[in-house]
């Protein structure tokens, strides 16, 4: 008997459910290595009251602690936003979560983050029954090197080139992937261009979702408006946890609009 991997599941579809009704979504980026203790934990979580948040996300390029439970089982014994592990690299996966990002860094010609990580965990994630969901994983050029650039030996897609972001998003349509992720990477000074997002918005018929350099409102806005599914904020709100009260009003506000049209 073929056993299946659980690759459209209760998170996935979620978010198909989200783009058929026109409902954009919101995640935060919970980077283990600096929110590494109950305090700092408890402090985000405070945060977040009020906000509507659709999930965490947990990772981050530099892993200094590879174990990520305890980030996770604080975060579910405090919170009911779903988890989904976007690991940067295979020591990330945590059985606890109710989903993973299978990410393939498909912008960059380095094999082990096109699949050599992807064979090291391949076993163990399909016996773990965790909900997998693969994902094409784009950097484009936020005008500075980032952390995922540095420590995957990628170099980004220059942000004036949207043709090549473009093909890159087909490809990965094309090799089968449920997500697309366009990434200008952490403390990026520009956010992915919303040109180009507009552009893959209509080339691929997949859920898209745009992180990396959304620091202000007006990023946010930019973003949902050209076609983001889902937008990701993670960097800013480290240092300025009030930020996600804004973003998360924004997001409301603008969900509400479009259940009136």
């Amino acid at each position: 008997m073929i056993q299946r991997i659980s690759m459209t599941g209760r998170i996935y579809h979620k978010l198909l459910d989200a783009c058929s009704s026109n409902q954009k979504s919101l995640s935060v980026l919970v980077d283990p290595d600096v929110y590494d203790s109950e305090s700092r934990l408890s402090l985000l979580v405070e945060s977040l009251e009020d906000c509507h948040i659709d999930y965490f996300f947990i990772g981050g390029s530099l892993l200094r602690d590879p174990d990520t439970g305890f980030v996770v089982d604080f975060l579910k014994s405090h919170s009911k936003i779903p988890i989904v592990i976007f690991p940067g690299n295979g020591l990330y996966i945590n059985n606890s979560a109710d989903a993973v990002l299978f990410l393939s860094l498909i912008s960059g010609r380095n094999p082990e983050f096109l699949i050599g990580q992807h064979v090291s965990v391949a076993t163990s994630l399909k016996r773990s029954g965790i909900e997998v969901i693969p994902t094409g994983y784009i950097l484009v050029d936020g005008g500075r090197t980032t952390s995922v650039s540095y420590l995957s030996f990628t170099t980004p897609i220059p942000g004036d080139k949207p043709e090549i972001v473009i093909a890159t998003a087909i490809a990965g349509e094309l090799l089968g992937m449920k997500l697309i992720y366009l990434e200008a990477g952490s403390g990026a000074i520009h956010p992915v261009h919303e040109k180009v997002i507009k552009q893959v918005r209509k080339s691929i018929g997949l859920p898209l979702i745009v992180g990396g350099g959304i620091n202000t409102v007006e990023k946010a806005i930019n973003a949902l408006e050209a076609g983001a599914d889902m937008i990701v904020v993670g960097n800013k709100i480290e240092q300025h946890p009030e930020f996600i009260k804004d973003v998360s009003s924004i997001l409301k506000k603008y969900n509400e609009s479009l259940d009136v049209h």
